[in-house]
C-alpha cells in the first residue's frame, strides 16, 4: 500500500466519510451506508469498490447483505491518518447521523 493510492482514495468526500463511518462503527452493510450518506446503491457500491481496490476495506457476504469494515491489515500510518481526519470531520459526521432516517442505527437490524 503506497501513500499515493491512499491519498487518492481519501480525496473524495464520500469515500472519506465511508472510511470514517467504518472507523467509528466497525462494520456496516451497503444499505446502512446508503441510508446515512443519502446515496443510491450503485454510487455507494462504486465508492466501496474503489476502497476495496485500494486495500482499505474488506467485505463479507452474509445472506443477501454485503458487510464492509476497515481492512484489519491497514498500516499504522493509515489508521493514524484516519483517526486524525475524524477531528476535522466531527461536524460532517454529526450531520450524517442527524440526516439519517433511522438516527444512524443500522437498517439491516430493523428492516430494509
Amino acid at each position: 500500500m503506497d501513500s499515493l493510492t491512499v491519498c487518492k482514495a481519501l480525496a473524495d468526500d464520500t469515500r472519506l466519510c465511508v472510511l470514517l463511518l467504518l472507523l467509528e462503527r466497525g462494520e456496516l452493510c451497503v444499505c446502512d451506508l446508503m441510508d446515512v450518506l443519502i446515496l443510491s446503491q450503485p454510487k455507494v457500491s462504486r465508492h466501496l469498490a474503489m476502497l476495496r481496490n485500494a486495500d482499505l476495506v474488506c467485505s463479507e457476504r452474509r445472506g443477501q447483505w454485503m458487510y464492509y469494515r476497515l481492512d484489519p491489515n491497514l498500516p499504522a500510518w493509515v489508521t493514524s491518518m484516519l483517526q486524525a481526519a475524524t477531528q476535522g470531520y466531527v461536524a460532517r459526521m454529526q450531520e450524517l447521523t442527524i440526516n439519517s432516517d433511522n438516527g444512524g442505527q443500522p437498517c439491516c437490524q430493523t428492516a430494509c
